[in-house]
């Protein structure tokens, strides 16, 4: 079995949605040979809680605006460190930077094949430890004047 035409076309608009809203390291995996309760699962991360909730409310916003699809459930929210939302065909995590390193679903699913995405989704890619370096650098610049 495979992902369906709908769900492909679920995954691609919500996969748009959270490039625009900048997100990290998009990926999408067709899980429907090993689950059957969905198609597809789409990941995204952000640095942070605000980015993550607004990534969140685009993808929602565009698959309701442009493909008529609400979600039957959305978990996370409170926190925004990690959402999900169940369209059924599709399963969409918008995880905290820290919380998809720290859960690693790339993991668990590496074995399913990953579905082609837009470019500007694809672009996204090693954003996330891009941007890790570069905090890590900065905080390394703050304690080295602190110690001066």
């Amino acid at each position: 079995m495979t992902a369906t035409d709908r769900s492909l076309e679920l995954i691609n608009t919500a996969a748009q949605a959270a490039a625009d809203k900048l997100a990290h390291d998009v990926i999408a995996y067709d899980v429907s040979d090993v689950l059957s309760i969905t198609d597809a699962f789409l990941l995204a991360s952000a640095p942070n809680d605000r980015q993550v909730k607004s990534i969140v409310d685009e993808i929602e916003e565009r698959l309701n605006k442009e493909l008529d699809a609400k979600p039957v459930r959305r978990e996370g929210d409170r926190e925004a460190r990690w959402v999900l939302l169940d369209y059924v065909d599709i399963v969409v995590h918008v995880q905290h930077s820290e919380e998809r390193v720290f859960y690693a679903l790339e993991r668990l699913w590496k074995d399913c094949p990953e579905l082609e995405l837009p470019a500007d989704a694809k672009a996204t890619r090693g954003k996330g430890e891009q941007h890790a370096r570069m905090r890590a650098a900065e905080e390394a610049a703050e304690l080295g004047g602190e110690l001066r």
